[in-house]
Order: structure tokens, then sequence, then C-alpha cells
């Protein structure tokens, strides 16, 4: 470890806002850790065992060492001592030295799964808590920023128990040793200077740190403002070649870069002081110590080998000590990057399952919208008093223009929202009542936008139902009617979609969503304005495979093309939130009344096509 070294930046922010602070203190933050470390009790305990007998064998190297130099000093029987005493002293040395890197060794062997294990265990925690979350926290969340957040507090895990178990209790542990010894042998002024030069190096250290600590979040912050930036601008690619707006978005990062530039010198340059003022005490110390040792030896009262002990315990304490100003700063960073991580494990759900729920009992695939009011925010209402009923079997359609609440409808039967008024039930059970991971596996959906993930199209289909056999999934796109084009391409099944499936057109990539939703074979399906990003053409092919996809299945089509629902066993006239028609087509058309505005309007739009 390079001793003016610097932790790297640490975000402290989920992507360009300023973070949600925590008011936890550091003690806090390690009595949360605690319970994870509990689970290795007894690794933590032979770790701490092999770490004094390391301390032991490292401290009794310069005791061995004052005895071999006055064994050496000049005496009678000189011939005998050389022949016998310092080849022992000599394999003795040899031994401590080995002694302490296996004692090392050892407690870092027997440490790794405590270590490696925490992380882990965090890890899993926060990613299963963040999937835990509601829709509103992921459409405000910022990728970049959260993912440094979630990858800095799994390495401050690491750092934080190596820095403890193998940095700090063994320098107290040295410390502790040396302390003894000198006070013991020799008169107490060296431990004095000793202890005086700990304490007002541990204080120096401490207060400037804390001071300096204000730099090192702004640092931070701005090196998460720059990341959340650059992932941002890179994840809408396309987008900015459509407007030719590189140099812009080069202006922007080199913006947010500039502004970490400055924060970064202004850090280093309190880190140099810090570093210069722990020097200066360090120096101080050394140079009365050795002047105390000198000072006995000239007057009889030490001997040479004492001074050689005296000066290695220096040497010895001296690495630790200087190294405990970057130990003390990585220590830091690292309970303020857990911190973050914790914060984020903390946040509340705003969908959570009601005290013993029970999975939905799915009998009857019926579904009813009862009274339902909701608003994403409270001055702006989305829906109001909605009630409907989609039999089991059936198929509901809701139109109307946008902004009037259609896709939301998805959302609440999905329950990535809770309602605040009325209730939405699936045969009977209100949705609240059951558990959350149940109603979803009996919902499929195609939806407007299907984003695929950056793996194969065989990944990317047996998503719908995982561990599903390949003849599963070949049978599911072959009802879908893309198992043709698949294995037309050089790869087949095994072709990468890229990065959002963005490789694929807007009807290839539908029809692997109808694809996962077959594989999935849920008793219920919704079509989120399945084909509103698809030509005429494509619309009309993919037409039938959606028809396949509802046979037999308690279906909401969330539509705005009225072409695509003319065959629905009702439509649904949705506008600000509120029904104003319902009934099939025909009864629509005969009622003259909004839909068939629509209708007409549509029909118009579309006859210069025909």
């Amino acid at each position: 470890m390079r001793r003016s070294g610097e932790a790297l930046p640490s975000p402290h922010t989920a992507g360009g806002h300023p973070p949600a602070r925590s008011d936890r203190s550091d003690w806090a933050t390690l009595r949360r850790l605690f319970p994870y470390l509990w689970q290795y009790k007894w690794r933590v305990a032979a770790a701490l065992a092999f770490m004094v007998g390391a301390k032991v064998a490292n401290v009794g190297v310069p005791v061995l060492l004052k005895n071999l130099v006055d064994t050496m000093t000049p005496k009678p029987d000189m011939a005998q001592a050389l022949l016998i005493v310092p080849i022992g002293l000599l394999l003795a040395y040899g031994l401590l030295r080995f002694s302490t890197s296996l004692f090392g060794e050892l407690r870092e062997l027997i440490f790794a799964k405590a270590t490696e294990g925490t992380a882990r265990q965090i890890a899993l925690e926060v990613f299963r808590h963040l999937h835990s979350l509601s829709l509103r926290f992921h459409l405000e969340r910022q990728t970049g920023g959260m993912t440094r957040d979630i990858e800095r507090g799994t390495r401050g895990v690491h750092s934080l128990i190596s820095m403890s178990l193998y940095s700090i209790v063994p320098t107290i542990i040295e410390l502790v040793l040396v302390l003894t010894i000198l006070g013991v042998k020799f008169d107490s002024l060296f431990v004095w200077i000793t202890a005086a030069a700990l304490v007002l190096y541990i204080t120096f250290t401490v207060t400037v740190t804390e001071w300096r600590t204000q730099f090192r979040k702004t640092m931070n912050e701005l090196d998460s403002v720059a990341q959340s930036r650059a992932v941002d601008s890179l994840l809408n690619y396309e987008t900015v070649k459509y407007f030719n707006n590189e140099d812009f978005e080069a202006g922007r990062y080199d913006a947010s870069l500039d502004r970490y530039r400055k924060a970064a010198i202004k850090s280093q340059r309190t880190l140099s002081m810090l570093n210069t003022g722990q020097q200066a005490l360090i120096a101080i110390s050394l140079v009365l110590m050795l002047w105390r040792a000198t000072s006995g030896v000239v007057d009889g009262r030490m001997t040479l080998g004492d001074l050689v002990m005296v000066n290695a315990f220096m040497i010895q304490l001296y690495i630790p000590l200087n190294f405990l100003g970057v130990i003390y700063r990585e220590i830091k960073q690292s309970l303020t990057d857990l911190d973050k991580m914790f914060v984020l494990m903390e946040k509340e759900r705003e969908v959570r399952d009601a005290p013993g729920s029970q999975p939905l009992a799915g009998a009857d695939a019926t579904v009813r919208f009862e009274d339902v009011s909701f608003a994403y925010e409270p001055a702006r209402p989305i829906l109001k008093h909605v009630s409907f009923e989609i039999p089991a079997g059936k198929t509901v359609a809701v139109v109307g223009p946008s902004g009037s609440g259609k896709s939301t409808l998805a959302r609440l039967l999905y329950r990535f929202y809770d309602v605040q008024q009325g209730r939405i039930t699936i045969g009977g059970e209100d949705i609240r009542a059951v558990t959350q991971s149940s109603v979803r596996r009996a919902i499929g959906i195609v939806p407007q936008d299907t984003v695929l993930f950056n793996d194969t199209v065989e990944y990317n289909i047996a998503y719908g139902r995982p561990g599903a056999t390949r003849e599963e999934v070949e049978a599911a796109a072959r009802a879908a009617r893309i198992h043709d084009f698949i294995v037309a391409t050089p790869k087949g099944y095994e072709t990468t979609v890229g990065e959002r499936g963005l490789k694929l057109s807007g009807g290839e990539k539908q029809r692997v969503a109808i694809a996962r939703t077959l594989l999935k074979n849920p008793p219920i399906v919704i079509f989120d304005e399945a084909t509103s990003a698809l030509d005429s053409a494509n619309e009309r092919a993919i037409q039938s495979e959606l028809k396949s996809a509802a046979q037999d299945k308690t279906t909401l089509v969330i539509a705005h093309r009225l072409s695509t629902v003319v065959d629905a066993h009702e439509i649904l006239v949705l506008e600000s939130g509120v029904i104003v028609e319902r009934g099939t087509h025909a009864e629509l058309l005969a009622k003259q009344g909004r839909y068939a505005q629509m209708w007409a309007l549509q029909k118009s739009e579309a006859a210069p096509l025909m």
C-alpha cells in the first residue's frame, strides 16, 4: 500500500442527485455489519489467535537481535561462543521470521471465507431488495450512480474487515507488546515518548481527516454525477446520433470532469498537509527515542544490543504507524460506502406483502377492478372510480387518448403500485391480501416497448420460464412465428440480441416478447399497446400471434389503434381516468358516441394508405 495513496472516490448519490443522507454513526454502521460476521465467529477467533501469534513472533525478532549483538560483544571465551551461540540465534531468527509470515498467511486463509461470505450475503440482499422496491423508485433512480454505490459498498466490506483485522488490531497488539518490553527493561521515558507520539499522531490524523471529509464528499458526489452522465449518454447512443449531439454530450461530460478535477486537487492539497504533519510527528519521536537510547549506551546503562533492539522496535512500529493515517481514511471511506449500501437496503418498500399473506389460489382467473381510484401524485389523479370485470377466458379492451390512464391499469394489476381507493381482485381475492410473486406468476405481458437482455435469443425467450427445455423454447417460438427467422440466422438460437435488443427489428422484438409470454403460459395476459410501435403490415402479421396468445386466457388489451380490439368481448373507453363508454365494437358504433368518433377519425387517417 502506498502511504500517500487514497481510497478511490466513492459516489454518494444514486446518480447525480444529492444522496439520501444517513444519520447513522460509524459505530452504528459497524453494529449493522456485526450480525453478518457473527455467523463466522469461530473463524474470527481463529484468525485473531493466528494474528497474535504473528505479532508475538514479530516482536521477538528485535529481542533476538539484541541477544545476538550482546553475544557478539568481545569476551575471553569468544571462540567457543562463535561456534555455538550464534548458530542457534540465527536459526531462531529465521524461525521467528518464518513464523510471522506463516501465522499471517494462516490468518488470511482462515478468514477469507468470512470476508467473502459476508460481502456476498450483503450484496445479494441489496440486489434482492432493489428488485423488491416499487416501480416509482426505479423510474426515479439512475443506473450509473446506484450500481457504483453497490460496487463500492461491497468493496467496502472487504476493506473494512481487512483494515480492521489485518491492520488496526495487529498494530494495537504490537504497540502494547513493545511498550511493555520498553517499560519493563528500560526507564519509563521510552514509554512516555512512544505513547505521547502515538496520541499526538492519532489526534492530528483524526482531526484533519474529519475536516477533510467535506472535500472528499464533494469529490465523490461530482464523480458520481460524471459517471451517471456518461452511462446515460451511452445508453441513449442512438438519440445522440440522431441529433448530432456528440460534442454537446462530450461538453457536458467534460464539465462534470472539470468540476471533479478541481475538487480532487483541493482534496489532494489537504492530503499533502496531513501527510506532512504525520511525517513530522514520526520523525520527532524517532529522534527522541534514538537520542535516549544513544545516551544510555554512552552512560553505560544500556548495551549495544539494547540500542539495536530499540532501533528495530522503532522501525517495526514506524511502518504500521506511518500507515495509520491511510488506514483511518480507508476505514472512514469504507464505513461511508457501506452505510450508503445499507441505506439502499433499508429503503422502504412502497408495495409489500401483507403479514401472513398466502399465494393466489389460482382456480379462477376472473379479474375485477372495483371502484378503483389512483394517483401517482396527490394533486394529479389518474384513475377515478374505475370498475369493470374481465371474466375468465374473455378479452376486455381499454382504449382512449394518451394520458387517459390505460397503462396504469396494467401497472396496478401487476401490483407495481397499490390502489388508493377500491380494490382489484383475481378470482375474488384482493391482490393486496396475497403474495406479490403469486400475482405476477399468474400474469403475462407483451409490453409496448419490449426490452430484451443483452444475451441470446434463446435466453430471452426462456426468460418467460427459466429452466424450460430447448424444445419448449422452440415450440413457443413457432407459436409466435419467429422460429423460421431465428434458424435462418448464422447462430440460430445462440444469436445475441444486443443491448436492450437493439439488433432486432420492432416486429422481431415483439414476436420474442410473445414467445416469452406463451412459454410462461399464465392464465391472465396483458397486451399493453403491443403493436403501437409497428407499421401496418407488421401489425396485421402479429395480430394472429396475439390472438393465439390470448386463446382461452383472461386478457386485458390496452390499445390506441381501434382496429386491434374489434373482436374483444367488451371495449372500455377511458378518458381522463373515467370510463365514459363500454360495450362491444358494434354496440359502441351504434351509440354514435366517443368510440364512434375515434373509429371514424382513425378510418379517415388510414384511408390514404389503403
